[in-house]
């Protein structure tokens, strides 16, 4: 990016400032100055943003292995994920595949960049975020939860299927994902297909329905092969 001292001082919210200098050498001095303050400003930002996504670990895509055991819907799937276009389009990620594949460095990943780049972020076990939602339903502040998202525009829902809910948890899920519906994008990941939901949400139209929704502006992956954690822990004990 180009900056000028007139951007500089719009970004810092100096707009008089510019009208005051008149010296070239002191306004050259003065843009070095500001510069270091905006990219300062904008560090403590992505920073801000990083903590607030609370992730778990620090997963980025510059580590991540696009393994030929990852299934992807066409050849653009990898160029739209990284460059986070999908998120510009309120489309959302699906991530199918045995535990230990890489769903939720992938995610996490993706997430972090969106961070980077400014962008609202969440990250939640869906076992947990479920939990939350109980909690607020039977305090009477479940309106309150849910605008703790009103500016959140990438959600990610982690482990999917892991452990089944009740009936009002898969209820006030279903509602939570429903209000985000092309409004926000969602990455999720699940070790179950789509066929075996029912084992977590219990209510087949229920279950039918939030299938629905989140496939509808979807890139679903399929992750296949080893688990690289089992594959690491075995190696390890060789030596």
């Amino acid at each position: 990016m180009i900056y000028t001292l007139e951007t500089v001082c719009k970004e810092l919210r100096l707009n008089s400032l510019p009208s005051l200098v008149d010296d070239p050498k002191q306004e050259e001095w003065l843009l070095k100055l500001l510069i270091n303050e905006v990219e300062a400003k904008e560090e403590r930002k992505i920073q801000r943003l990083i903590k607030q996504a609370k992730f778990i670990g620090h997963k980025t895509l510059d580590s991540f292995e696009w393994h030929q055991d990852i299934r992807l819907q066409d050849s653009q799937t990898r160029e739209i994920l990284t460059s986070l276009d999908f998120i510009k389009e309120n489309q959302n990620i699906v991530c199918i595949g045995a535990p230990g594949t890489g769903k939720t460095h992938l995610a996490s990943a993706l997430g972090y960049k969106a961070c980077q780049q400014g962008i609202e972020t969440r990250f939640w076990r869906v076992s947990d975020l479920v939990l939350e939602l109980e909690r607020a339903w039977k305090n009477n502040q479940l309106e309150r939860f849910k605008k703790r998202f009103n500016r959140v525009q990438l959600v990610i829902l982690d482990e999917m299927g892991y452990v089944p809910f009740n009936k009002n948890g898969s209820e006030l899920l279903f509602q939570l994902i429903s209000d985000w519906y092309e409004t926000k994008s969602v990455v999720i990941t699940s070790n179950l297909e789509f066929s075996s939901w029912n084992k977590v949400f219990i209510d087949p139209r229920l279950t039918s329905a939030l299938v629905d929704r989140l496939i509808h502006h979807a890139h679903i992956l399929t992750f296949t092969g080893e688990s690289f954690r089992l594959k690491n822990a075995l190696s390890k004990t060789e030596y």
